[in-house]
């Protein structure tokens, strides 16, 4: 912390100065104002001099441009003394030992430079772009405090075989000192199937839990008072019938509504960018959303009713920029649906959260963290006049890059994890999962979990990196990073605005293009070796030195799961389950808000499968075309 030395008051002449040496200051007389710039590497007060030695509350108050160097002088100043470090100190080093490449990229094939000096941040402005953590437009986070005051949920992404198995690793998770569940569905569910349909042939549980009936989702939470744990549920094309099952199970546990939170994805037109898990046309889809926001408003107001995800937009080869500008023009898109449906801004986007992936490349994930608060504070507040700090605020949730795991020599995911959740939280997220080292091979073993879990607790209580409030900002790097992080994505907002808003550009097909060119330019460039992949394409080895123990899930889950659907059929009033599915029909072609009629026939214990088949009578299905 910079205070005010008792030796000087602001009427001081610009010849005096203080200089600071290994903590101490000392009064210096006529001392050179270059050398003085020079000695501000750590910085991010980028205008006066002065600042090192006044109160910036004071000096930033009376600041109409805080940039960095403050004058055409001190630019020149600073140009000069670059080139004469590139004369003097750099080209002899060069002439002996040439630098190992002749271009340094980030991951997502961005040029870097070799050195970045006050010059690269000239045109920020302290107070409009970066300013103090908790105060617009949050680059430096949300919270005045940081992690001194709370630290980041850890919640790890579960999910396998049967709703029981899953129960017990949730509570061994818990138990372990895990702080929010999150729940993986198997492909089936995520698609909208029960069990026994013949499309879930060969799927049931493996990459999730099977869920496809109220009664799998009161096994999956027993014992689990969901009044007082928070859950992830990571779904979509489904989303409103899973939020339906989860809020009758607490309604049974008798949890008061108003007083349950968590997270729904319910992130849908990432799907048609990215994952392509969808089940009806784009603007239905979009209205099964909103029905979510009006419901929730009102009666579940704790609850975040989607999570806009860029996680598998990046995952799907997208570079960070990409990733950065996709998500938000979906929330962005989001929150304008939302308000043609007559939602008041500020109740509603303050339950808006995002999901963020953490790749490897350490300083590029952090500023686009620290940009998406900036774009997002200033795109709500320029775009639907909000000023309401809650709802300027972006939160989010961090997952490590599953795409980054390797099969080959799996232990070195440990180590790629720990540095993308490191990164994770040196930008500030809400909460984070780190990946198992297996998952490269199988879902994880209670091992692998375990692993993961002590990954991010160790962050938390060893590294330090906790203890102050965005430790890396003021890096000139970093804060150049940054702006060109910014700068990339709202070239993205006016192409994709231009194209009358994200859902007119999904359907022309236009991120998904721009995904696919990015992902074939990194497998060539991975190809080419230039980026190196240990172990996959550099430092590989014949003989693998173990074999590693991984969870098998067999066929038996699909005969249990099935064998329960039977029970199910079996004793439910089937005239009540198809009374309740012809009034979600009549809602869904009333254009009404279709999650009362949703809940009801959860109640009566209407299948996924039939509840959805129900909504593509009225709605239809997607086929996406030949982009």
């Amino acid at each position: 912390m910079v205070t005010r030395d008792p030796r000087f008051t602001p009427n001081q002449t610009k010849e005096t100065n203080i200089a600071f040496h290994s903590g101490n200051c000392a009064q210096q007389t006529e001392q050179p104002k270059l050398q003085l710039l020079l000695q501000q590497t750590t910085l991010v007060d980028f205008k006066k001099t002065r600042t090192l030695i006044s109160n910036s509350a004071e000096i930033f108050a009376n600041q109409k441009r805080g940039s960095m160097p403050e004058t055409k002088e001190d630019q020149s100043l600073i140009s000069t003394e670059v080139e004469r470090w590139e004369k003097e100190t750099l080209n002899p080093v060069l002439e002996k030992r040439p630098e190992r490449k002749q271009s340094f990229q980030t991951v997502s094939l961005e040029e870097v430079d070799r050195l970045y000096t006050p010059a690269d941040v000239e045109k920020i402005d302290f107070r409009k772009d970066i300013s103090f953590p908790g105060e617009f437009p949050y680059t430096r986070g949300i919270h005045p405090t940081g992690y001194r005051g709370k630290l980041w949920t850890m919640r790890q992404f579960a999910g396998f075989s049967t709703p029981e198995e899953t129960n017990a690793r949730f509570k061994y998770l818990l138990a372990q000192g895990q702080t929010g569940l999150s729940v993986a569905y198997d492909l089936p569910t995520l698609m909208g199937y029960d069990a026994d349909s013949p499309l879930s042939e060969g799927e049931v549980g493996k990459c999730g839990v099977a869920v496809s009936s109220l009664a799998d989702m009161e096994v999956l939470f027993d014992g689990i008072p969901l009044e007082d744990v928070t859950v992830s549920q990571t779904i979509n094309a489904p989303a409103s019938v899973l939020l339906a099952m989860y809020l009758v199970v607490a309604e049974k546990q008798g949890a008061d509504w108003k007083k349950i939170s968590g997270t729904l994805q319910n992130d849908i037109l990432k799907e048609y960018i990215a994952q392509k898990e969808w089940i009806y046309p784009i603007k239905p889809a979009m209205k099964l959303v909103v029905d979510t926001f009006q419901f929730c408003t009102t009666e579940v107001p704790r609850y975040n009713p989607v999570s806009v995800s860029g996680y598998h937009i990046r995952e799907a080869g997208a570079t960070a920029a990409q990733e950065l500008a996709f998500t938000l023009r979906d929330g962005i898109e989001y929150v304008a649906w939302g308000v043609a449906a007559g939602l008041d801004v500020d109740e509603f986007v303050p339950r808006i959260s995002f999901f963020f992936n953490a790749h490897n490349d350490f300083f590029e994930e952090i500023a686009k963290y620290r940009a998406a608060r900036r774009i997002w504070a200033r795109e709500v507040k320029n775009r639907f006049g909000s000023e309401s700090p809650r709802t300027l605020q972006l939160r989010f949730h961090t997952q490590t890059a599953g795409v980054s795991l390797t099969v080959q020599q799996p232990l070195n995911n440990i180590v790629r994890v720990a540095v993308q959740a490191l990164a994770g939280v040196l930008g500030g997220t809400q909460s984070l999962h780190t990946d198992a080292y297996d998952e490269a091979l199988a879902l994880p073993t209670d091992r692998a979990a375990l692993i993961a879990l002590r990954t991010q607790q160790i962050i938390a209580e060893e590294t330090g990196v906790v203890n102050t409030v965005d430790p890396l900002g003021g890096s000139y790097y970093l804060e150049a990073l940054t702006d060109k992080m910014e700068e990339e994505a709202l070239n993205y907002f006016r192409k994709i605005d231009a194209m009358g808003g994200m859902v007119s550009a999904i359907e022309k097909g236009f991120p998904q293009r721009e995904i696919q060119d990015s992902a074939y330019q990194y497998q060539k460039a991975v190809e080419r070796g230039e980026q190196v992949i240990v172990g996959v394409n550099k430092y590989t080895m014949t003989d693998e030195p173990s074999e590693v123990p991984i969870l098998v899930i067999d066929e038996s889950v699909r005969t249990h799961q099935v064998d329960r659907l039977d029970e199910v059929r079996a004793r439910r009033d089937n005239g009540a389950v198809a009374n309740s599915l012809e009034k979600l029909k009549q809602a869904a072609r009333d254009h009404e808000n279709t999650m009362a009629a949703t809940i009801e026939a959860v109640r009566s214990y209407a299948t996924l499968g039939e509840i959805c088949s129900a909504l593509t009578d009225v709605y239809g299905i997607y086929e996406e075309p030949a982009f």
